[in-house]
């Protein structure tokens, strides 16, 4: 009778228990599930610096190949280090008065956070900050000195991204920003990775110079690239790294992200639409290479409300950004020569896509909201801008920031690397 007592008590503590073994395997598979998703997005996004290689090559002469690949790579392994060392620190350090991060450099602080999740959060993080840098190698291509290059790409990453970054970004982890306590909407990097990286390109092609033979008595001149199947596949490859890009921002293995996987979808497929009817109509035939800078201006323009945007209004982002990058590259072209249209793909539709994230939030439109976005617009572009102008100027003053006409004739591949992409088709041939 005894035992039998003893045995139900155990059966009644058990089903009792039951429900907090339950809920603590569920936590438990729920942390698993966010480090994998996490980490898994992030390889998404590091996979994007092979689509905007593809891009920049496609976009380019053949005689650049390699040096396109060349700053792409390290744009990725010299700027992930430095960003170890440094802009993490700034970016997501405890915050000095919502400006600047002050500690985290190395992860050597982590807060309340378990150094597992630490990793994981820097590698996510860091392969951000290599897109931000590498959005400024095609709009410098084939003119500029690597050694110059290279230096530039060390300070956005290390100084003028995650400055930025830590305003808008910081509480994500041991910081804070005066732009995100005012309620800045830039979910997944509009304005913090793609306007950033875009104004520094315009500061850098504008300090840089147009190259030989773009602009003849004042007017632009078309410098076809060589390849405009592998600017294809590079746009394909964003496209599909923008899934890690925007859902994994999240960071949470979650159903949120099946809203922003279909929003980031529905218009990049917009913006790639209402850029080739826009080419038809105006040149009387659907221009690719056009096309394809629409496919990326509508992932661009939904990068920033991804999260809080409906469909519908996904798929108008993703239009007005497909007419907007048309129209910005043709204007920009008169002025500054930017050889893959990066400053209007990632400058100009970023600050587009940060405004519609106000314009059409799914919690209502407030003007205060909209007010506050382009007070982060105008932020970005002044710190931007002018710090990176700054910057290329006095690299130009220590290092000349481009090569010579005679070497740009040439090709950087032969003079910077000693190399060549295609040597069957490319010197030997006469082919450029």
């Amino acid at each position: 009778m005894k035992r039998r007592f003893i045995l139900i008590l155990s059966l009644l503590a058990l089903f009792a228990a039951t429900p907090a073994f339950a809920q603590d395997a569920a936590a438990t598979v729920q942390d698993n599930l966010n480090y994998v998703w996490t980490i898994l997005a992030a390889v998404l996004v590091f996979f994007m610096q092979a689509g905007f290689a593809l891009v920049e090559i496609g976009f380019t002469r053949a005689k650049n190949a390699v040096n396109i690949i060349m700053k792409n790579l390290m744009d990725v392994s010299v700027g992930g280090l430095v960003f170890y060392f440094i802009g993490f620190g700034l970016m997501f350090g405890t915050s000095a008065g919502g400006w600047i991060g002050t500690d985290g450099f190395m992860l050597s602080e982590i807060g309340d956070y378990s150094i597992e999740w630490s990793y994981t959060f820097f590698f996510f993080q860091a392969v951000f900050a290599a897109t931000a840098a590498t959005i400024v190698s095609g709009a410098v291509a084939e003119r500029t000195a690597f050694n110059a290059y290279l230096i530039f790409s060390v300070i956005i990453t290390a100084l003028i991204y995650p400055v930025f970054g830590s305003w808008a970004w910081g509480s994500l982890f041991n910081g804070s920003g005066w732009l995100e306590d005012l309620g800045f909407i830039d979910f997944a990097g509009s304005t913090v990775v793609h306007s950033v990286g875009g104004w520094a390109a315009l500061a850098g092609a504008i300090v840089v110079g147009p190259r030989v033979g773009k602009y003849v008595d004042g007017k632009p001149q078309t410098i076809k690239g060589h390849s405009l199947p592998l600017a294809a596949l590079g746009v394909f490859i964003l496209w599909m790294g923008w899934f890690g890009f925007n859902a994994g921002s999240t960071t949470t293995g979650d159903t949120s992200i099946a809203l922003i996987a279909l929003n980031t979808f529905l218009s990049a497929g917009a913006g790639a639409t209402a850029a080739m009817i826009i080419s038809w109509v105006t040149a009387g035939k659907p221009d690719g290479a056009v096309t394809l800078n629409g496919a990326l201006a509508g992932l661009v323009g939904i990068t920033a409300g991804c999260a809080n945007l409906t469909p519908g209004f996904a798929i108008l982002a993703g239009l007005i950004a497909g007419v907007i990058v048309h129209f910005s590259m043709i204007l920009l072209e008169k002025v500054v020569d930017d050889a893959v249209g990066a400053v209007s793909v990632h400058g100009v539709v970023g600050a587009w896509g940060t405004l519609a994230a106000g314009l059409f939030d799914s919690a209502g439109f407030d003007i205060k909201v909209v007010g506050v976005q382009l007070l982060g617009i105008a932020a970005a572009f002044v710190w931007t801008f002018g710090v990176s102008f700054a910057v290329f100027k006095l690299i130009d003053l220590v290092i000349p920031l481009r090569v010579n006409g005679h070497l740009e004739e040439m090709g950087l591949d032969l003079h910077e690397h000693d190399a060549e992409a295609y040597p069957e088709f490319t010197a030997s041939a006469g082919i450029g």
